[in-house]
C-alpha cells in the first residue's frame, strides 16, 4: 500500500445509508463500529474529519481499527464493507465424533486389559489410540466424553 493519504468522500446516498445502518436494525456491534468510522472520515461536502487518533478515542476504538476500517472501505466498497467477511480457510473439523464416542463408551464399559484391577483414563486414551479409534487424544479430552456422559471409572 502506498503512503499517499487517501481520502473518503462520500455521496449523499451512501452518508444516508451508513447513516440509516447505524441508528436502526439490528446489525452486529464491529460492523456498526466500522460505520460509525467511515462517517467520521467523510470529507464530503466540506466535512473536516478528525485525524485517526481522535476518532478512535471517540469511538473508543483504536488507531488501528480506524485504518483497517478506512483501508477496507476504500478496497471492498461499499455494499461489501457493510457485509461480514466470509473466511479464508473452513473451520477445522473436531477429532472427536460420536463414533469415538461409542467406542470409548464401549471401551471402558468393557473388561480392563490383563494386570489392572479397573480402567483409569490414562488407560483409556492410551487404548483408544491404540485401537486406531483415534490419530492422538489427551486424558483430558477422554475426562470430558465421560463426564459429559456421566459414565465413571470407578
Amino acid at each position: 500500500m502506498s503512503n499517499i493519504k487517501r481520502t473518503i468522500k462520500l455521496s449523499q446516498k451512501e452518508r444516508k445509508q451508513l447513516l440509516e445502518f447505524t441508528s436502526t436494525g439490528s446489525h452486529p456491534s464491529r460492523i456498526v463500529r466500522r460505520a460509525q468510522i467511515i462517517l467520521a472520515l467523510d470529507t464530503s461536502y466540506g466535512r473536516s474529519p478528525g485525524n485517526e487518533e481522535t476518532i478512535a478515542k471517540l469511538l473508543n476504538t483504536t488507531r488501528q481499527t480506524v485504518q483497517n476500517a478506512k483501508t477496507d472501505f476504500l478496497e471492498l466498497g461499499m455494499e461489501s464493507f457493510l457485509e461480514r467477511r466470509k473466511r479464508k480457510t473452513p473451520p477445522v473439523q473436531p477429532k472427536v465424533d460420536g463414533e469415538f464416542e461409542a467406542h470409548l463408551i464401549a471401551l471402558c464399559c468393557s473388561d480392563p486389559p490383563e494386570g489392572y484391577a479397573r480402567w483409569n483414563i490414562r488407560l483409556v486414551a492410551d487404548k483408544v489410540v491404540e485401537l486406531g479409534y483415534i490419530e492422538s487424544v489427551s486424558h483430558m479430552t477422554v475426562s470430558r466424553i465421560l463426564k459429559k456422559t456421566n459414565l465413571s471409572l470407578t
